[in-house]
């Protein structure tokens, strides 16, 4: 059986699917869609990341395929539809990377609630001493944390924010107020309006859905808290960029800050170019850590070859 990965994997995960099946490792493959196009012909899996587009001109190609593995949570880029239509399975590495996630919204928090402490390195190198103007930060013990979505992510988030001292608040459509991952955790459910308006800091962790696209647009930007704090590492798309932009400039909110865009990488002369001081943008590393990139390795890898180990 054949198994084509055209995005950069964990090198251990590579090497344990080759030690079982024809495998076309090419990182640089998803930049050549002809090429990769023509690489699916014969290719019994897929494992892909963020830039791979599973869609239907792919799935035409992949005459044979079996299953796609993805390795992250975010399934955008996969159409789901037409992989249904052909019989053809879907395997994200749901929960590997939620640790790494989760520590990267805390050390964000973190860093939005003392603007500008952690960028003056160049500035007091030189002789600057910003110490008057760094003076305003705040601390994070006794303030809310509100989540949006309780999966994984949302409950590593919970766990980490709750032993810091903070008040925790979840929303999320899909689960009971009685869910486990609101009791055992301590997270008081109410619903997303209520989340925005009482909320310190706001965490996103929704997937890009019909439902999900917008979700936090100027109208609920509107309803929070005046000097709150925003992170977005769900999906582009989920939130209105240029509301955002504007709730930055005017002092609405404090800060913000965007790991996830709806293209990516960001082409040249966006609405972020000219960005606010406040605004921190990172290029969809949230969940990229050394440990969660074997882990999603592995996952993938293991889940990947024990469903095609049924399909012989």
């Amino acid at each position: 059986m054949r198994i084509v990965i055209p995005e950069v994997m964990d090198t251990a995960a590579v090497e344990w699917l080759k030690a079982r099946y024809d495998v076309n490792y090419e990182p640089t493959l998803v930049e050549q869609r002809q090429k990769m196009l023509d690489a699916m012909a014969d290719a019994d899996a897929i494992i892909v990341k963020n830039m791979t587009r599973v869609d239907e001109a792919l799935l035409a190609a992949a005459r044979k395929l079996r299953i796609v593995g993805r390795l992250g949570v975010g399934l955008d880029n996969i159409d789901l539809e037409a992989c249904k239509k052909r019989d053809v399975a879907v395997c994200p590495a749901t929960g590997a990377n939620a640790r790494s996630v989760a520590e990267y919204v805390i050390c964000t928090a973190l860093m939005l609630m003392r603007p500008g402490l952690y960028t003056s390195s160049a500035e007091v190198a030189a002789g600057g001493w910003p110490h008057k103007q760094l003076r305003s930060g705040r601390e994070i013990d006794g303030k809310t944390f509100g989540i949006v979505a309780m999966g994984a992510t949302g409950q590593a988030v919970a766990r980490i924010a709750g032993c810091l001292g903070m008040r925790l608040v979840g929303y999320d459509p899909v689960r009971s107020p009685d869910d486990t991952a609101f009791r055992d955790l301590g997270v008081t459910p109410v619903n997303l309006t209520d989340l925005l308006m009482e909320s310190d800091i706001v965490t996103l962790h929704v997937p890009l859905l019909k439902e999900t696209r917008g979700l936090i647009g100027r109208t609920q930007i509107g309803t929070m808290k005046k000097g709150a704090v925003l992170i977005n590492a769900s999906r582009g798309g989920v939130v209105d960029d240029a509301a955002l932009l504007e709730a930055l400039r005017d002092g609405r909110l404090g800060g913000a800050a965007v790991d996830v865009y709806e293209q990516e990488p960001l082409p040249a002369g966006t609405i972020y170019e000219n960005r606010p001081a406040n605004l921190l943008l990172t290029p969809h590393v949230a969940g990229a850590t050394i440990e969660s990139t074997e882990r999603r390795g592995t996952l993938v890898a293991q889940r990947v070859a024990a469903y095609l180990e049924q399909c012989r």
